[in-house]
């Protein structure tokens, strides 16, 4: 029996210890540094500059030593060299070699500093990457909180009108009330309610994009552990407005850069194409005859060489390499330049978004609580007779896009805010 008990005991351990490894409790914080150790994509950001540092190392390895060791074996099957008075043989031998060379030129050394350039786009890329991922994760976490809210005041509104159609229903059994305004209250009930299971399933799309965010499977139980209230700063998101926009903190701008450094790069490789290259060589060769027999070797054991080589026509095909490269590099500046007024643009239309935002967030805010105290008060005049089912609905009705519209103004201010954030980058400040 103890040990039926104890059997039992450990069983609802490991569920509980199951159930708990499938439940996770983020405040916001939280969730943006899970993401930022579990999403996918970041991964593979990571795993871009792994391959460029591997990329790096193997153009300068071609500036090393390349070192290769060999084995030959021969067998002439008893041919002997005849000589005239004397013969030689040529017995079966195995051939040992080690031989160390090494090439040198401009373009090689050039080729190793685009390498770092393209290591260092990977970098800039996955910091970027970082930054939306986190940024994405606030949106979704916001967009969570916010949906919540709005199936919370569906729901409140259904309870609300579910009384007011019972007292209705009532009302008409007792003949103070017609049946039309029991039915066109049922029919706004019934709305209601699929207004309710919408938004439940819209709440349900925004978790599974956190989840996929987060790295997390889909069925993985999420708890958000903080309200909208105690994310929301107004007054962060107006203080965005007086900061100054430093080009140089914008990943966007690093990478136009590293761009435009790139292409400049490409006209040094052409022009190192008119250079000399050098190359040396360094080998060492042993031989060993398979026979006691007299024979001869006329394999050298060491020997050292070196090349030179100098360009000299190629009938204008370096030239016009060289020409296409200028020529590729004043059309990333005129991109670089387009691309660098544009980000300036981009933040003052941002900075207009987000002042629009706070000032529509503000008006609706102020209009919810009007139309609120609205409807309570048709909802008194409607129990007293005083006010029409129609009044009722009509009002109703109002409350819900006043709702809508405010949980948008919301979400349309913390997006302007996530975006003009991400365009200053105030984490890399």
């Amino acid at each position: 029996m103890q040990n039926r008990i104890l059997v039992l005991f450990l069983a609802v351990i490991s569920f509980s210890a199951l159930k708990a490894q499938d439940s996770l409790q983020l405040s916001l914080s939280e969730a943006q540094t899970f993401a930022l150790n579990h999403n996918r994509e970041l991964k593979n950001a990571s795993l871009d500059i792994k391959i460029a540092e591997a990329s790096r190392w193997q153009a300068l390895a071609t500036m090393l030593p390349q070192v290769s060791l060999t084995a030959d074996y021969t067998n002439m099957f008893g041919y002997s060299m005849d000589l005239g008075e004397f013969k030689i043989s040529m017995p079966n031998s195995i051939t040992f070699g080690a031989t160390a060379a090494v090439a040198l030129s401009g373009a090689q050394v050039v080729g190793v500093q685009m390498k770092k350039i393209a290591g260092d786009m990977a970098d800039i890329t996955h910091k970027q990457t970082e930054q939306q991922v986190a940024d994405q994760v606030k949106t979704l976490y916001f967009s969570a909180l916010v949906t919540g809210q709005t199936v919370e005041l569906l729901e409140k509104n259904l309870v609300n009108l579910e009384k007011m159609k019972t007292y209705t229903e009532s009302s008409v059994a007792v003949g103070i009330s017609e049946q039309t305004d029991a039915d066109r209250i049922a029919v706004q009930v019934a709305s209601m309610k699929n207004g309710v299971n919408s938004a439940r399933r819209s709440l349900e799309m925004v978790y599974n994009a956190l989840r996929l965010q987060l790295g997390l499977d889909v069925n993985t139980e999420l708890q958000l552990t903080q309200g909208v209230e105690e994310l929301l700063s107004v007054n962060d998101a107006v203080a965005l407005l007086d900061s100054e926009f430093m080009l140089n903190n914008n990943f966007s701008y690093q990478l136009l850069q590293e761009n435009l450094n790139l292409s400049k790069k490409q006209i040094s490789l052409k022009k190192w194409e008119f250079a000399p290259s050098l190359t040396a060589f360094y080998s060492y060769t042993k031989k060993e005859f398979l026979s006691d027999e007299p024979t001869m070797n006329s394999t050298p054991p060491n020997m050292f060489g070196m090349s030179l080589k100098v360009p000299i026509f190629s009938s204008w095909s370096r030239m016009k390499g060289l020409e296409e490269a200028k020529l590729g590099y004043q059309k990333q500046l005129n991109s670089y330049d387009t691309a660098r007024e544009s980000l300036i643009i981009q933040h003052r239309q941002l900075a207009y978004n987000l002042s629009s935002s706070f000032e529509n967030y503000e008006t609706q805010k102020e209009n919810l609580v009007v139309v609120q105290r609205m409807l309570n008060n048709v909802s008194q005049k409607y129990e007293q007779g005083m006010s029409s089912s129609l009044d009722l609905t009509n009002a109703g009705t109002e409350l819900i896009n006043a709702q809508s519209t405010y949980v948008q103004s919301l979400l349309d201010l913390v997006n302007a805010q996530i975006e003009l954030e991400q365009l200053l980058n105030t984490r890399n400040n």
